[in-house]
C-alpha cells in the first residue's frame, strides 16, 4: 500500500534491482490480506487497499494462489525458496527472512528499495 499512500513506482525500482529473469509473484494470501483490508477499514485506507489489490493482478506481477493454513508471515517464509527475494516493510518479518537467509527488499525513507541480503539469478 506504501507504493499508492507515498507515490513510489515500486514496479519500476523493483525492474531497476532484480535481474531481468526475476518472476514477481504475489501469494494469493496477500491479495485476501488486501481485500479484508479494503471491506474493513475506512477513508483513504479503503480506496489504497483497493487499488493495490487490482494492481497486484496485472503484470508484471503474477499472483500464484496459496492456501492459508497458518499465520500470512510463516506461510511467505515458508514459500521463500533458495534465491527468492521477499518484499516487505514489516520489520519483524524481515528479521525472521534474514534469519533464514532470505534477501529481502524493504522501502527506504519513504522513497526507495533497499536490498538487504545478496540478489542471486533465480534457479542459482
Amino acid at each position: 500500500m506504501m507504493m499508492i499512500q507515498y507515490k513510489i513506482d515500486i514496479r519500476t525500482q523493483l525492474e531497476a534491482i532484480l535481474p531481468s529473469n526475476y518472476e514477481l509473484v504475489i501469494p494469493s494470501i496477500v491479495i485476501d490480506e488486501l481485500d479484508k483490508l479494503a471491506r474493513k477499514a475506512k477513508g483513504k485506507d479503503k480506496i489504497t487497499a483497493r487499488i493495490v489489490s487490482k494492481l497486484a493482478e496485472k503484470s508484471p506481477f503474477r499472483v500464484e494462489k496459496i492456501e492459508k493454513a497458518d499465520h500470512v508471515d510463516n506461510i511467505l517464509l515458508d514459500y521463500c525458496e533458495c534465491g527468492d527475494v521477499l518484499c516487505t516493510n514489516d520489520r519483524r518479518l524481515r528479521q525472521r527472512a534474514r534469519k533464514k537467509g532470505i534477501t529481502v527488499i524493504y522501502l527506504r525513507q519513504y522513497r526507495y528499495l533497499e536490498v538487504d541480503g545478496h540478489i542471486t539469478s533465480p534457479g542459482h
